[in-house]
């Protein structure tokens, strides 16, 4: 965009807001929280997971604590990697939480022989014992969801489509 002589630069700030004044009543309704899909996600996921705190309290147990042993009880001995690629989070937010398990003594790391980059992560046997004692969170749960389990199953597909990663997704890359 040229300017005339004599002519002041306009700043960025003031351009957008008079663009922004500019927008029709559609465009301004997309920024309504009613209309965010991210915040039903939000608040429904706040709402789900805290339904899990009475049954992780009493053992210090946090909800993403819990996710690990779900991936470890169905493959332990896995790569931290793994763990990451499996519940969507970065090594660095793993990483402190494998710590507090392995200080708690239910889970080990060990750096991989093949390569010492990787670190394995393994139930110890207090850790497999956990499965008996959370065995019935799940069902607990889903019978205090208020909404039917046909609902919960639509729900499930669609959120794991929403998960699915597109090509060149940063989730693709955990």
């Amino acid at each position: 965009m040229t300017r005339r002589p004599g002519e002041r630069k306009v700043p960025r700030a003031v351009r957008c807001e008079e663009e922004r004044a500019d927008m029709d009543e559609n465009a301004s309704d997309a920024l309504k929280l009613e209309n965010q899909l991210c915040f039903p996600l939000y608040a429904a996921s706040r709402r789900v997971v805290s339904m899990y705190t009475p049954y992780l309290k009493d053992l210090g147990l946090t909800y993403t604590q819990y996710l690990v042993f779900l991936v470890l009880w169905d493959a332990d001995g896995v790569t931290v990697g793994e763990v990451c690629r499996r519940l969507y989070l970065d090594s660095g937010t793993l990483t402190p939480l494998l710590k507090n398990l392995e200080k708690a003594g239910w889970v080990i790391r060990n750096r991989s022989k093949e390569d010492e980059r990787v670190v394995l992560v393994s139930l110890t046997e207090a850790g497999k014992a956990l499965k008996d004692r959370l065995g019935d969170i799940p069902r607990c749960v889903g019978d205090v969801l208020p909404i039917s389990r046909e609902d919960a199953r639509t729900l499930y597909g669609l959120l794991y489509k929403l998960l699915e990663p597109a090509k060149g997704d940063s989730l693709s890359q955990l």
